[in-house]
């Protein structure tokens, strides 16, 4: 497979479970995005975009590191979740969209691209690249964390991850990488 997969694809996930993935319950996630939360090397950030966010799961940790985070996901049933979740959180906001077509305004401190990049097919990764290449601050940061096991998504992991760090260009520096059994994380700052 090497098409981005279609937003069907996400609406017909959770049409049939309201967390397919387990992110609510699942020792694997909850360890992840302890790691996520951990790599990240301010205590705080202004304005910070996740793409992909799901059922807010990880928003709402990500939401006190922030001063504003806007959550995207192209799954309107994931949306509804996730706002619930935060519902008490007046800085998160949502916007339901498919990346790289759909993109949040504005420039960001920190994007964070937890376990989406490899539902991309090869040009839509170079697309995502170069979208957070325009919306990065001066000495922005972009966090990419996958599962490196494999899948039957259009690439694997560490593909794509490999493939949107080359596509950044040399204008980025790594900060972190870290990779277990299960999922590799890297962390780069542009400029």
């Amino acid at each position: 497979m090497t098409t981005t997969l279609p937003p069907t694809y996400f609406d017909d996930l959770y049409e049939r479970a309201p967390d397919p993935w387990a992110f609510e319950t699942s020792p694997y996630e909850d360890a992840k995005y302890a790691a996520t939360l951990a790599a990240l090397p301010h205590a705080r950030y202004g304005r910070v975009l996740e793409v992909g966010c799901s059922i807010g799961v990880l928003t709402k940790r990500l939401a006190s590191r922030c001063d504003h985070l806007v959550a995207i996901d192209p799954a309107a049933r994931a949306l509804d979740t996730a706002r619930a979740r935060c519902l008490d959180l007046p800085s998160v906001s949502f916007v339901q969209g498919h990346v790289p077509a759909d993109w949040p305004s504005g420039s960001f401190d920190l994007i964070v691209l937890s376990e989406v990049i490899y539902y991309l097919g090869a040009p839509d990764v170079d697309a995502l690249a170069a979208r957070v290449d325009r919306s990065l601050r001066p000495g922005g940061q972009v966090l990419l964390v996958h599962w490196v096991r494999e899948t039957d998504y259009p690439l694997s992991g560490d593909a794509a991850s490999d493939q949107f760090i080359r596509a950044l260009g040399s204008g980025y520096r790594r900060l972190a990488r870290q990779r277990t059994d299960d999922y590799r994380l890297d962390l780069l700052a542009a400029g």
